[in-house]
């Protein structure tokens, strides 16, 4: 009699698993549908009200002042012998110095920890890599060199031949879901991890699928599945959306003192208008759903979460619940009028949380 309702309860618990991750799967693809729809008929209007301005880009060919700017730190390259591919990278402070990694979000590149490199090369030998299919690093063809076990193992590899066994990981937005997952799986390799408006990837799951609100918030992520549609819209009118997302009022950086000037503007510009620099990044999303959750999704290290007020794109509900995923100390700080590109936007803020939860074990 045990074994037969054992089974039957094996069965229903399967059935259930099946049921439940075909439900995800279907509202997954359905919302990806609705998405691309409906940005399908605003290009549409768009190109009817402006056909001119819509299919005008410009490919810049000229290196922006600020991008060459030595105080930053020094432009070096890596090549990973596992892969093959070669990493860009700016490095400020001394060699043999502990190592801080700093790990950008979309749309960016190394340039936005600019303020981040010139603070902590004191203590730390700061790297701000270019990740895998952005800016000056290698970017492989096919969505299959972007999954998220290829990014985690860039990481570790890059850790490696810069000759360290550990790090301080810092990561903002997508890099900042690299950073949780680097720290889940190499958690002897992270001294201490800070994140930058990103939830833990399975508090990120969990919470998109109860709230509606977050699904609509994360409505781009459904979009970036569709095929060419997303790198078109990402450049049409030369690149307005890129530039709206960093300068306009709803979504850009608020801080006065640290709006982008017209040369900061083009440096992402001159990153972005390059022959398929779209495609790697874009690739990135492209792989999400097949990635996450993580099975294991436990982070050991001592971990900083750091929220900005004004967040466009994700609720703080997901960051209250993060701490049930970190099995060590957790902070969590909110930084006032912040937005998302939190580092760029309150940079003197951001850095002195960081300098704080570094110094706590010295205290």
């Amino acid at each position: 009699m045990v074994k037969p309702l054992c089974d039957f309860l094996m069965f229903t618990t399967r059935l259930l698993v099946k049921t439940k991750n075909l439900l995800f799967w279907a509202l997954a693809y359905s919302f990806c549908g609705l998405c691309a729809c409906l940005v399908s008929l605003k290009l549409l209007w768009h190109i009817i009200r402006n056909p001119a301005e819509t299919f005008q880009w410009i490919v810049r060919e000229t290196l922006p002042a600020c991008l060459n700017d030595t105080s930053l730190g020094t432009h070096c390259y890596v090549r990973i012998k596992e892969s093959g591919l070669r990493f860009h990278y700016v490095a400020a402070g001394e060699r043999g110095k502990p190592l801080m990694l700093l790990l950008h979000g979309f749309p960016e590149f190394w340039y936005s920890w600019r303020y981040q490199l010139q603070e902590f090369k004191s203590v730390f030998r700061v790297v701000a890599v270019d990740l895998r299919g952005y800016g000056e690093s290698d970017a492989p063809i096919g969505r299959e060199n972007y999954q998220l076990d290829c990014l985690i193992t860039d990481v570790k590899d890059i850790v490696e031949s810069l000759g360290y066994k550990k790090c301080v990981l810092i990561g903002h937005d997508w890099g900042g879901l690299i950073a949780w997952c680097f720290a889940i799986y190499y958690p002897e390799m992270v001294n201490k991890i800070v994140i930058l408006n990103c939830p833990h990837p399975t508090a990120f799951c969990d919470y998109m699928v109860r709230h509606p609100s977050q699904l609509i918030k994360s409505s781009y992520l459904f979009f970036f599945q569709v095929p060419w549609l997303p790198e078109f819209v990402l450049t049409i009118s030369d690149f307005k959306v890129l530039k709206y997302l960093f300068t306009s009022q709803s979504t850009g950086i608020r801080t006065k003192g640290c709006r982008m000037t017209s040369d900061e503007i083009e440096a992402y510009l001159y990153i972005f208008s390059q022959p398929g620099a779209f495609s790697g990044p874009l690739s990135h999303f492209r792989n999400i759903f097949s990635s996450l959750p993580l099975n294991q999704n436990e982070v050991m290290s001592p971990t900083l979460l750091l929220w900005g007020e004004k967040e466009e794109f994700l609720e703080f509900g997901m960051a209250e619940v993060t701490k049930t995923y970190v099995r060590n100390r957790f902070r969590l700080s909110v930084v006032p009028e912040a937005s998302h590109w939190l580092q760029q936007d309150q940079p003197e803020v951001v850095n002195n949380l960081i300098w704080a939860f570094l110094k706590e074990d010295d205290q």
